[in-house]
């Protein structure tokens, strides 16, 4: 097998088929992941940016746009190729991200004034995918009975965890996280369980199809998220405090985004 051809088996072809993730692909989305978190800490470290509550918040509208992007291509809104599904679409908004950022941090530099209007940049991306869905709504069929099973229970994981923050510290010191994460076990439990979805990621897939049962997407959380963050709170304690709270708004990233994006797809049909 060629080059290109071991390329297009496991990196083309899954998207074309809709075949989901496999060990291959997720291992080399892994480790491009880790150098980017990487090479974007020290950017806004070299910028002058600080990674903070202001940071986050500005955040929030580039969090969104992914999934709303994949939704809207999914009921065939959007046209269905590499960069409007994942993981070629979290590419695209991190394109949009990071020019955004460097528009605004040359206009008004890394002071007080950056943060709000970084945010107001993505809002306003955010407004016009919105308007493109607004106008098309005439493809979208809402189920809106989606909450009627989401709702009830999200409500019960997040008091697990909830409970287990009291009794925890390693989860009450990353609290959100874990509701975070869990919030898109849920999104993805009720996909399966009710409305026919499918897991595509491979390790989640595995287990489920061993278990039986969409709910080990709950123990696959714990057990990830308890040893990623004993490392980095205990083992990597005296490293800069920022860098910490980069990776974390990356997981936090990673447990937000594909968890909206499962909440959308299974709402819009």
């Amino acid at each position: 097998m060629g080059l290109y051809e071991f390329f297009y088996r496991y990196f083309i072809e899954p998207i074309i088929n809709n075949e989901g993730y496999n060990i291959v692909n997720t291992f080399v989305y892994a480790i491009i992941l880790g150098i980017a978190v990487l090479l974007l800490y020290r950017l806004l470290k070299k910028m002058g940016i600080k990674i903070d509550e202001h940071f986050f918040k500005a955040l929030i509208p580039y969090m969104i746009l992914g999934p709303l992007m994949r939704a809207m291509t999914d009921v065939g809104i959007l046209p269905r190729t590499y960069l409007t599904v994942s993981p070629g679409g979290y590419f695209v908004i991190a394109a949009f991200a990071l020019a955004s950022l460097y528009v605004v941090w040359r206009h008004v530099g890394s002071g007080e004034k950056f943060y709000p209007l970084y945010r107001d940049f993505g809002y306003v991306l955010l407004g016009g995918l919105v308007f493109i869905l607004l106008i098309n709504l005439d493809k979208v069929n809402f189920r809106w009975e989606v909450f009627k099973y989401f709702v009830p229970i999200l409500i019960a994981a997040e008091a697990f965890i909830w409970v287990l923050s009291k009794k925890v510290k390693l989860v009450g010191d990353n609290s959100l996280l874990f509701y975070t994460h869990f919030y898109d076990a849920t999104t993805t439990f009720v996909g399966i369980q009710f409305f026919g979805f499918w897991e595509q990621h491979v390790l989640a897939r595995k287990l489920m199809e061993f278990s039986g049962t969409p709910a080990v997407i709950y123990p696959e959380k714990l057990l990830i998220l308890l040893p990623i963050v004993w490392i980095l709170d205990r083992e990597m304690k005296d490293e800069d405090p920022e860098l910490i709270n980069f990776v974390k708004l990356a997981m936090f990233i990673l447990g937000f985004g594909p968890g909206t994006r499962n909440l959308l797809i299974t709402l819009m049909g």
